[in-house]
């Protein structure tokens, strides 16, 4: 393992205005975002519509550090035979590859779940290297409601991020860590903060067992927020000061930095909250974000499977991408989304 190499790249992904785009949404995942506007999910039309993002030029050279992308995606040539991965590379962006392979029911734990895809996966981040992949997630789902989650599932899922973390840098390849705490539920952000605590900590710990190098890695973490059905929602003050506070609490300095996942906030709930985080002074770690939906979802509308609206729908990934590159400094303002629409 080059840890120097390791390093570099774990810090380009979270370099100063720039984030990840997740584009790596499963099959089932992108056929709901494409029903939605009316596109059917066909292998050519995943393909046009990653290219049409891959190819917007001012997003992806000044904004976009790293793509996610799902295994069909990694494979897939653009239009003109270019592969999908060369568009990223060119751009300046660097390509990072989706390897869990989704979530089972965890026996003993009714309602909780265990992420899958151990067994191969040294196999599989060998032939992903060598197409060029130089990142890789694992996304570990805990929900919060009656009971749970138990310490089961926050165990478990702990050992399983750390296993594959560990199997990634073996590879030369960095590994995000993506413990989700979901914004699903009824219960208030104290809540959330409580559970997120306790996931982070048992995931740094495991992280510690298997010998997984924090300096080579990057923490995908949810934000400390109200679930979408609670009552009291919080302020964005609210939400980012009870971040970062959390985040001081539990991720070492030694992890060059964080990148939030969106998790169904509304595409300007998201830059505000990371915005008003980069307000709170000094972080010991890079902050930005690697968001699907919240920097997807309008120019999939403004695309809808249309060639005549490829223009448009870079012009809304532009935007979005903009919009989230000044909130990771702290430089955006509400006014600049006013201004666009």
């Amino acid at each position: 393992m080059n840890l120097t190499e390791l390093n570099r790249i774990a810090t380009a992904m979270v370099a100063p205005g720039k984030g990840i785009l997740a584009a790596d949404e499963s099959s089932g995942t992108i056929k709901k975002r494409f029903d939605a506007i009316g596109v059917e999910s066909t292998e050519a039309n995943r393909r046009d519509y990653r290219e049409m993002l891959f190819r917007s030029k001012e997003a992806m050279s000044q904004y976009i550090s790293g793509v996610i992308l799902f295994d069909e995606t990694i494979w897939q040539d653009a239009k003109d035979g270019t592969p999908l991965i060369r568009l990223i590379e060119e751009s300046g962006a660097i390509p990072g590859i989706k390897v869990d392979e989704g979530t089972q029911a965890l026996p003993m734990c009714p309602g909780e779940l265990v992420t899958v895809g151990l067994d191969k996966l040294a196999e599989r981040l060998k032939k992903y290297y060598e197409r060029g992949a130089r990142f890789a997630k694992w996304r570990a789902v805990i929900d919060i409601g009656s009971g749970i989650p138990s310490m089961t599932a926050i165990s478990v899922n702990a050992h399983a991020l750390a296993r594959y973390a560990a199997l990634c840098q073996a590879a030369q390849i960095v590994p995000i860590v993506e413990p989700e705490v979901l914004m699903d539920g009824d219960h208030d952000i104290d809540r959330c903060l409580e559970v997120t605590q306790r996931v982070l900590n048992k995931t740094f710990q495991e992280l510690r067992v298997q010998r997984v190098a924090l300096e080579g890695m990057v923490l995908k973490p949810n934000m400390a927020i109200a679930g979408k059905k609670s009552a009291k929602q919080a302020s964005v003050e609210e939400v980012a000061e009870k971040t970062v506070r959390m985040l001081k609490a539990c991720v070492p300095a030694a992890v060059p930095g964080i990148a939030f996942l969106s998790g169904g906030q509304s595409d300007e709930e998201a830059t505000a909250h990371l915005n008003a985080m980069h307000k709170l002074g000094p972080l010991p770690w890079g902050l930005t974000f690697s968001y699907g939906r919240a920097l997807q979802a309008a120019p999939q509308k403004a695309w809808s499977g249309k060639p005549e609206n490829v223009a448009a729908g870079q012009r809304a990934f532009s935007h979005r991408a903009r919009m989230n590159g000044l909130a990771a400094k702290g430089e955006w303002t509400n006014s600049l989304e006013k201004k666009a629409a």
